[in-house]
């Protein structure tokens, strides 16, 4: 039996913790450069806003409606998922962290479900501010489709029944209650059925989840796939997605952004890589992983006028690594190869490939294990002092110094502070 507990309308909600005002107004949280909504409160979403629609097309709702916008603050979602996944985590023994709002909990030998659940709720809420909801099933997918119905129940008086909402246990319902709900619930709304696919479904007629579950498994096989077979058989209560505590590791880490605006100097594109590079870097020590190979990018807009350009390139290493040093060197390298004078770049990246376990050695003749080991050391020593002091406290030169903006960095001119991260923006109480 699994949990699936999922922040409400997450980005969003963290806004709202310091800045109460926001509690009633509709907001969206925008991409990076401010460029299209990826988070809607329901206010927002009241209004007709869809998720990833431009700006520009909704911006008059700010005077029309009252809308508020806000810039993208990681560092402050990434801070509030970890502490309301800590209090998720005391749901059951076992726990997948899916994704920055939402987590999986395995339940085996968990007694009076539906109370904990309820209960866990109240603290994540009362502890951090963040609203959940929890869907409770034999399966993921039965328990991600809970998560669906208890949202639904909860913002949309009338979608299901009410006592559903913020908490649905589908297991101490009975057959007749689970077809009920079933036979209301879209088959789009099925974990693992993306549009293309519904879109097929209703097709052949099939457009509820009870539906979907009447299909012969043999047949959904040979039409769709065994994936779609794996999600037939997960709703009839079959496990197949098993609970992934440490999550795989990558293949590959990108860090790629558009810029601002545009960048027409080496220079610039220098410091803009050499920070894609050092966090990419950062990322691949996180997950404990060496890189062989690393692609860099430069190009220019299709959508803007003016000349276009477009290059990238592959640079191998001589051994797998994780030391920012040697990855800087190589992406550097291949930048500079790359670059052309003479265009309006706005966007630039690296992708490490090739990866493998960090255990793996391969010492050369030119590199002895004590400079590999020192490498290594020295990382380890600089990522201590970043997680403890904030990111950027110790950086290499080529990213630039000083505390002038970089004609680089995203445009980001409505992100509210890092309250929690950045010692500086800790809010201060009147007394």
């Amino acid at each position: 039996m699994f949990a699936l507990i999922d922040g409400n309308n997450f980005y969003c909600s963290c806004e709202r913790i310091f800045q109460p005002r926001l509690q009633k107004a509709p907001l969206v949280v925008l991409s990076n450069n401010d460029g299209c909504a990826i988070a809607r409160s329901e206010e927002a979403k009241a209004l007709g806003i869809k998720m990833g629609q431009p700006w520009f097309q909704i911006k008059h709702l700010e005077q029309s409606a009252g809308l508020v916008s806000l810039s993208p603050n990681f560092p402050l979602y990434g801070d509030m998922s970890l502490r309301m996944m800590r209090l998720a985590s005391e749901l059951g023994d076992k726990q997948e962290i899916y994704s920055i709002d939402e987590c999986f909990i395995g339940l085996q030998g968990i007694s009076n479900v539906t109370y904990r659940a309820r209960e866990i709720r109240a603290k994540i809420l009362q502890w951090t501010g963040i609203p959940t909801c929890i869907g409770i099933g034999h399966t993921k997918t039965l328990a991600k489709l809970a998560n669906h119905i208890a949202k639904d129940a909860d913002r949309k008086p009338g979608s299901y029944p009410t006592r559903l909402a913020q908490v649905c246990n589908l297991v101490e319902l009975n057959e007749r209650q689970r077809q009920f709900l079933f036979e209301m619930t879209d088959v789009g709304e099925v974990w693992g059925i993306g549009g293309q696919i519904s879109q097929q479904l209703k097709q052949a007629k099939i457009n509820t989840v009870k539906d979907f579950m009447q299909c012969n498994p043999a047949t959904i096989r040979k039409r769709f796939s065994v994936t779609l077979e794996r999600t037939w058989r997960e709703l009839h209560g079959q496990g197949c997605i098993a609970l992934e505590e440490i999550p795989s590791p990558k293949k590959e880490i990108a860090h790629t952004r558009t810029f601002g605006q545009p960048v027409h100097n080496l220079a610039s594109l220098i410091e803009a890589v050499t920070e894609f590079t050092s966090r990419a870097a950062e990322k691949l020590r996180k997950q404990q992983s060496k890189t062989s190979t690393i692609l860099v990018f430069i190009h220019t807009s299709k959508y803007r006028s003016g000349p276009q350009y477009a290059r990238s390139i592959t640079v191998p290493l001589v051994r797998p690594v994780s030391d920012t040093k040697n990855l800087l060197n190589a992406a550097l390298r291949g930048l500079k190869k790359i670059y052309k004078p003479g265009f309006d770049l706005t966007k630039a990246g690296i992708i490490l490939m090739d990866l493998v376990n960090a255990q793996t050695r391969q010492a050369e003749l030119d590199f002895g294990e004590t400079v590999l080991d020192s490498d290594e050391r020295l990382m380890h020593a600089i990522d201590e002092i970043n997680d403890r002091f904030g990111r950027g406290t110790i950086i290499y030169g080529s990213a630039g110094v000083g505390s002038e903006k970089k004609v680089w960095t995203m445009n980001q001119q409505r992100r509210t502070p890092s309250y929690t991260t950045t010692l500086g923006e800790i809010p201060t109480a009147l007394t």
